[in-house]
C-alpha cells in the first residue's frame, strides 16, 4: 500500500465539516449495527423475537411446575444495498488543480460530497422503513402538524404507550420534516423562556425535548402517496390483536405498505403492512386495538407526509464495508473514514490505472423496522 489516503485524511475530515449537508434525523435515532467484517449485497442479519409470557396462578406443591413452553421466532434484515460513489482523476486533472485551489482541497470536497450522497440514501431508506413499519397514526393527512400546539406529540406517544412499548428510557425520538419544525419553532409557548424553561429555542432555534421525546428534523421525510381505494368492507369479525383482515367488495386498487386505514366502528388509524390479495389486508403489529365487526366499512386515508416517532430499539441500520475477494483487489490504498455529520463509517479506496486513478467511497447497508409497537406515525 502506498498510504495515499493517510496523508490526505486531514483534508477529508476538514471538507466533511464544511460542505453543505442535508439534515439527518433518522440515522442518529436508530440502532446502528456496524460490524467490522465485510459483507456482500443480499447477506442477512438475524434478530430473535420472544413472545408474550403467560402468568400462572401459584399453587403450593412439592412438585416443581413444568413451566410454559415459549416459541422464540426470528426475523431477518437483508443488506439490500451495495453502493459507491466513484471519482476519476487523471494526472492532468491533478496538475490543473494544483495550479488553482489545490488537489487536496478539491479532493476533500469530493469525498465529502460522496459521503453526503450515501448518507442521504441511507437516511431515505430509514425514513421509509420507519413510516411503513408504524403501528398506528395520528394527525391530519395534508396538514402540517404543530400549527397551534404540540398536542400531537402526546397523542403519538400514547400509541406507543398503549402498545406496551418503551417510552421512558431516554431513547424516544420524533423525526419530522422542516415544515413541522418551523411550526414548532413558531409556537409562542416554546419561545417564551419562562414557559419553556430555557431561551435556547428563542436564541438559537434549537428544538428541545418535548414529552420525553427528542425532537429532530430530516430532509428525507417521505411524502406518501395513498394508492388504496375505499370500496371494501370487513369480511368476518376481527379479534383484538389480529393483523390479517379479510375484506370484500368491488375493490379496484389494493392498499400498499404505508397506507393508513380506519374502520367505521372505531377512531383508530392503522398503518397497512401490505395487501397481498384483494381479499386480505394486513396491518402492522400490534394489530386491531378493539374488535372489528363483520361488514364494517374500511376508509383509506389521504396522502400524507410521514413524520415518525419511535424508540431506538424499533429500527435498525445494518452497515458493513463492501465485500472484496480473498487477498484483496487492485486497490492501491484503502481506509475507513467516519463522516462527522451523520456518524456513519464509509470505506474509501484508491485504484491506480494508466496515468489515472479512481477514488471510491462505498458502503453496504440494509434497514429494518423490527418493532411496530414502538413506532407511531404523525401524518402531515
Amino acid at each position: 500500500m502506498a498510504n495515499t489516503l493517510t496523508s490526505l485524511a486531514g483534508d477529508i475530515y476538514k471538507a466533511a465539516d464544511t460542505v453543505g449537508r442535508e439534515l439527518v434525523g433518522f440515522i442518529p435515532s436508530v440502532t446502528i449495527n456496524a460490524g467490522s467484517e465485510r459483507a456482500a449485497k443480499g447477506d442477512t442479519i438475524r434478530s430473535f423475537i420472544t413472545a408474550s409470557a403467560t402468568a400462572n396462578n401459584i399453587t403450593e406443591s412439592m412438585t416443581i411446575p413444568q413451566g410454559d413452553d415459549q416459541t422464540i421466532t426470528s426475523s431477518t434484515m437483508t443488506l439490500s444495498n451495495a453502493k459507491a460513489v466513484q471519482i476519476p482523476m487523471t494526472g492532468e486533472d491533478i496538475k490543473h488543480l494544483n495550479n488553482g485551489s489545490g488537489y487536496e482541497t478539491v479532493y476533500g470536497d469530493q469525498i465529502a460530497q460522496a459521503m453526503r450522497t450515501l448518507s442521504n440514501a441511507i437516511e431515505s431508506d430509514l425514513a421509509t422503513a420507519a413510516y411503513q413499519g408504524a403501528s398506528r397514526a395520528v394527525g391530519t393527512a395534508g396538514t402540517t402538524p404543530f400549527a397551534s400546539n404540540f398536542n400531537t406529540i402526546a397523542q403519538a406517544r400514547q400509541i406507543i404507550v398503549d402498545n406496551g412499548g418503551a417510552t421512558n428510557d431516554g431513547r424516544m425520538s420524533l423525526v419530522m420534516n422542516t415544515l413541522a419544525g418551523t411550526n414548532l419553532r413558531n409556537l409562542s409557548s416554546l419561545q417564551s423562556a419562562n414557559q419553556a424553561g430555557s431561551d435556547v429555542m428563542l436564541r438559537q432555534g434549537t428544538l428541545l425535548d418535548l414529552q420525553g421525546v427528542m425532537i429532530k428534523e430530516s430532509a428525507q421525510v417521505v411524502s406518501h402517496t395513498t394508492v388504496g381505494s375505499d370500496d371494501h368492507v370487513v369480511n368476518g369479525a376481527v379479534a383484538v390483536g389480529d393483523t390479517a383482515i379479510a375484506v370484500d367488495g368491488t375493490q379496484t386498487t389494493d392498499c400498499s405498505a404505508g397506507d393508513v386505514v380506519s374502520f367505521s366502528g372505531s377512531s383508530d388509524n392503522y398503518v397497512v403492512a401490505n395487501q397481498s390479495t384483494t381479499a386480505s389486508l394486513v396491518l402492522n403489529s400490534n394489530g386491531a386495538r378493539s374488535i372489528i365487526a363483520n361488514d364494517e366499512t374500511i376508509a383509506t386515508g389521504a396522502s400524507y407526509t410521514a413524520n415518525v416517532m419511535f424508540n431506538q430499539n424499533a429500527i435498525e441500520l445494518g452497515m458493513r464495508a463492501p465485500a472484496v475477494p480473498d487477498g484483496g483487489d487492485s486497490a492501491d490504498d484503502a481506509m475507513l473514514v467516519q463522516d462527522p455529520h451523520s456518524g456513519l463509517v464509509f470505506e474509501i479506496r484508491v485504484y491506480k490505472g494508466y496515468r489515472k486513478q479512481m477514488i471510491e467511497v462505498a458502503a453496504t447497508w440494509g434497514t429494518k423496522a423490527w418493532k411496530s409497537d414502538n413506532i407511531a406515525l404523525i401524518m402531515g
